[in-house]
């Protein structure tokens, strides 16, 4: 089997996007990783990963999941994901632990907001989602909402308020585990004067 072919292979078992370490594990060397970047038959999207140039490239959510394992959806993205906004967002917000080094969310291929969350928060709330068929880690709606409140003054007050007012309506809301959120966010007080508004009315 020609080197090519089974480049390919590594990068079709790895959904499209491969490490260098793959590649090496499959027995191709470094040069020749290289050598198929600059004859075009492979892009490297970041250093160490790499995908075929003839493929359509990865989704956006593809590359979050093999690049950035670590990254949260959240707020934006969050809202736009449970349907709580009709606004798609123009970056990816991704929640990071705050110790994350900042190099590697040097991705070029995507455009993101990144919120850098301490450690004692960082898992609240996390769930596991599907985005266009990929697996991506993604706040559940509650801490959505209470990361609205967090992160307030970086909103859009429209979003702000839609956001609130659609999650209100949603059936499959669990106002328990907001409270919960909310207290361990140090948003209680803000989020229960405007959800008991909300409810009620």
């Amino acid at each position: 089997m020609d080197i090519r072919t089974i480049a390919k292979q590594v990068i079709i078992e790895k959904d499209g996007i491969a490490k260098a370490a793959d590649f090496v594990q499959a027995g191709i060397h470094a040069a020749d990783v290289v050598n198929m970047c600059n004859a075009g038959y492979l892009d490297r999207i970041r250093h160490g990963y790499y995908q075929l140039a003839e493929a359509d490239t990865s989704s956006e959510e593809q590359l979050i999941a093999a690049l950035i394992p670590k990254a949260i959806i959240c707020v934006e993205s969050a809202l736009f994901h449970y349907g709580y906004s009709d606004f798609a967002p123009r970056k990816w917000s991704i929640a990071v632990p705050r110790s994350m080094s900042r190099t590697k969310l040097d991705v070029d291929v995507l455009a993101l907001q990144t919120y850098y969350v301490q450690p004692e928060i960082y898992e609240l709330g996390r769930v596991t989602d599907d985005f266009y068929g990929v697996k991506l880690s993604v706040y559940d709606r509650e801490r959505t909402i209470c990361d609205c409140f967090k992160y307030r003054s970086r909103l859009d007050r429209e979003i702000f308020s839609k956001a609130l007012n659609a999650y209100a309506k949603d059936e499959k809301k669990n106002l328990q585990n907001l409270s919960i959120y909310a207290k361990k966010l140090r948003v209680y007080k803000k989020v229960n004067e405007l959800m008991s508004v909300l409810l009620e009315g």
